[in-house]
């Protein structure tokens, strides 16, 4: 029996709707094989690569630490040497070795009655604490003290008046400083240094004093521990 033309209407319809579904589904198929396709993926497969990496590295270095506590036998005692070595290095324990003593001290001439004569030069200035403190850490020095200061990367040494302010604590002359290391490498950056020249120099036109001593043991002390009202440690991760 014919069909009615409003049925072969619907079949026809329902056919091309099929076919249509039949041919996407098979250009999706092939898309996905197509170099196209893989190219897209290249990313993906490098930051996994990356990743992988990152945690291959992450990895060895637990296991590096994880061996250090087995190995110690003891955490606690390994937690606290980890401790002393920040301390240490925080400049937190009082440290003794040898090293060089360095005095500087205002002349005791009068100054010149001279008009071109500048009173600046028969005095030690806070210039010359700091550039001679940088110079003995470039020549090794290990701990430095000012006057018993010890200093940090929180100390400060700069010009007040009649003083000179370390650490929040008022010098006068004569100014010592004692720095812990190799005696010879800490002369050798001493005598390099074009400072240490003309400092000798104003020793002998204007009477102040400049000295170094080797010294087979020095004690520098702990510095204060300071109070933190603001920063806080960024945790990891």
């Amino acid at each position: 029996m014919p069909w009615r033309k409003d049925v072969r209407y619907l079949v026809t319809l329902g056919s091309l709707f099929v076919g249509l579904l039949f041919v996407m589904l098979l250009r999706a198929q092939g898309l996905a094989g197509s170099p196209v396709y893989v190219e897209s993926a290249l990313p993906n497969l490098v930051q996994l690569d990356l990743e992988n990496q990152q945690l291959e590295s992450d990895n060895a270095r637990l296991r590096e630490e994880l061996a250090k506590y087995t190995s110690g036998g003891n955490v606690s005692a390994l937690a606290a040497q980890q401790l002393q070595t920040g301390k240490l290095n925080a400049g937190l324990v009082p440290v003794k070795g040898p090293g060089i003593r360095i005095t500087l001290d205002d002349s005791k001439r009068p100054v010149g009655k001279q008009d071109t004569e500048d009173a600046n030069n028969y005095i030690i200035h806070e210039q010359y604490i700091r550039a001679l403190t940088n110079n003995l850490w470039n020549g090794g020095a290990e701990a430095i003290a000012i006057n018993g200061q010890r200093v940090t990367t929180n100390t400060e040494v700069f010009c007040s008046g009649t003083f000179i302010q370390i650490n929040g604590t008022r010098q006068i002359p004569p100014y010592i400083i004692e720095a812990v290391g190799d005696p010879k490498n800490l002369q050798a950056a001493l005598n390099q240094y074009f400072l240490w020249s003309y400092l000798g120099e104003a020793q002998q036109r204007y009477g102040i004093t400049r000295t170094v001593e080797v010294r087979n043991q020095l004690l520098i002390p702990a510095a204060k521990l300071r109070e933190y009202h603001y920063a806080e440690p960024v945790k990891e991760g």
